[in-house]
């Protein structure tokens, strides 16, 4: 990837310290061709979050990202392919939409269906999304979108699934009372660490009444490239969605 000059926006991405942080996943796969990179470097140029994020104060709200008048705004951790993000934001014009996703490949594939539907309500944060949240302004995302992610199934890689205990915390402290937690996965052994991550909590209720509830997905469901390869395979999606109370 060292020959394909990137955005703006990835050059000028935060340090950290990785001694603290470290990130497992990828964040290249196949060379993009042309016309992606024309999209991601036009996406980003007009809606990444990066070079937009205010100087001072560190905490903001991200309602502040948009028009005045955005009713709401979620987040969605790990977009993948951006077609569940681009369908809500779509569906949802006065509504705000942050995405988080560190690989490029999954950044290009947002800023070209932003760029070809004339999408403006979505932002995008093309980093680790834990460098994000503690910039956020305590109760200011109505809801939070985790779906699909790596699911890291051999148990010495537990630590590094993305629903973790102290994750739960930070989004608790960003969802108001009311908001909601939408997680879905097709893996059984990322299916059963989300669940009992999410028990141990009293500040997140699972709405679940029957067995229909978490194997049909959610009103508005757009399906994504994630879940479609799941079907191939035989695997059984599920989604479970949380109540902040």
């Amino acid at each position: 990837m060292e020959d394909m000059a990137l955005p703006p926006s990835y050059n000028e991405a935060p340090p950290y310290d990785e001694k603290r942080l470290v990130f497992f996943g990828r964040r290249h796969g196949r060379k993009l061709r042309p016309r992606q990179v024309e999209y991601l470097e036009q996406g980003m140029g007009k809606y990444g979050l990066l070079q937009d994020m205010p100087e001072a104060p560190d905490v903001f709200n991200p309602r502040d990202l948009f028009d005045p008048n955005s009713s709401e705004t979620y987040l969605e951790i790990g977009f993948g392919g951006g077609e569940h993000l681009a369908t809500r934001a779509m569906d949802n014009p006065t509504a705000g939409f942050i995405g988080a996703e560190p690989f490029m490949n999954g950044t290009a594939s947002l800023c070209r269906h932003v760029m070809t539907e004339g999408i403006t309500n979505i932002r995008i944060w093309p980093e680790d999304v834990r460098l994000l949240l503690p910039r956020l302004e305590g109760g200011s995302l109505n809801g939070v979108f985790i779906l699909f992610p790596d699911p890291w199934p051999k148990t010495r890689h537990r630590a590094r699934r993305i629903i973790q205990q102290n994750m739960i915390t930070e989004l608790a402290r960003l969802i108001p009372l009311g908001g909601k937690l939408l997680l879905a996965s097709d893996e059984p052994t990322a299916k059963t660490w989300m669940l009992e991550q999410m028990m141990r909590r009293d500040d997140f209720i699972w709405t679940a009444d029957t067995a229909a509830d978490w194997r049909t997905p959610p009103t508005g469901w757009p399906g994504t490239r994630y879940m479609a390869k799941a079907d191939r395979a035989g695997r059984a999606s599920s989604w479970f969605s949380f109540l902040r109370q």
